[in-house]
């Protein structure tokens, strides 16, 4: 049981800090930790290179010794030999000695050399290695900035999207909050002409609509009424045609004086 919860609380801390974490902030931290892998390849690359170098001076050091050294043992030898000639033993014993000891000086530099080659052929092949393995990096490291360079700009387009929809929802909920809808709108006036319907059947049904009913009925007979009665005056029949008036004079009718 405790440890199924802590691998819960693992799970929620790992979520938790997942979404705290800014993809910018990521993004620069992996081209950070690849810079310092760079770093670190070119420093180990640089030290080899920097040995292979020196083993290259030491080697020429040492074949400079061993050519000295031979050339002395081959003297040396010759001095024993001229010794010899002249029956001089004891500058024989001494050459020969000493050709001893410069033969013996010649193994052990020539030892040495054997063994600084071998060193460098090592050195060699790691600083190629090395060189390789700085070249790889620094083409992963290009790619890393390229890839920054892209996932930055979709990074901006999601934020821009995401402001974008955020304005979008905010605009909707203060529209929908702040003004009715279309539907809303229109079952209000629905609503208001079936009232005004009913309340006229309503009222046609009570003795009052009756009543206005009626006034306006006789209302409609008295216009009808004076509208014949201008038309007679007028000499206007009721089949349109018009009975002209007699022409007379003002003076003669005695209008306008």
């Amino acid at each position: 049981m405790l440890r199924r919860w802590w691998n819960y609380l693992k799970a929620w801390f790992g979520a938790a800090s997942d979404k705290a974490m800014d993809p910018e902030i990521e993004i620069q931290m992996a081209i950070d930790d690849a810079k310092k892998t760079d770093q670190e390849l070119r420093n180990q690359a640089a030290k080899v290179i920097a040995h292979t170098t020196q083993l290259e001076s030491k080697i020429e050091k040492s074949a400079d010794g061993v050519g000295e050294s031979r050339e002395m043992a081959k003297q040396a030898l010759m001095k024993a030999e001229e010794s010899k000639a002249s029956g001089d033993s004891a500058a024989q014993q001494k050459w020969t000695r000493a050709a001893q000891s410069l033969a013996m000086k010649l193994q052990a530099e020539e030892n040495n050399l054997n063994s600084l080659k071998d060193q460098y052929g090592v050195a060699v092949s790691q600083s190629d290695k090395a060189k390789q393995a700085v070249q790889s990096n620094a083409m992963k490291l290009q790619e890393l900035s390229a890839k920054r360079m892209e996932l930055l700009g979709s990074l901006q387009q999601a934020k821009m999207q995401e402001a974008v929809n955020a304005a979008v929802d905010s605009m909707s909920s203060t529209m929908s909050d702040a003004n009715p809808s279309l539907d809303q709108v229109e079952e209000k006036i629905e609503t208001r002409k079936a009232t005004a319907m009913a309340n006229a059947e309503l009222r046609e049904a009570t003795p009052q609509g009756a009543e206005a009913e009626l006034r306006e009925a006789i209302n409609l007979a008295q216009a009808d009424a004076k509208l014949e009665e201008l038309k007679a005056e007028l000499g206007i029949t009721t089949t349109g045609d018009s009975i002209p008036a007699p022409e007379t004079s003002p003076t003669e009718t005695g209008e306008f004086q």
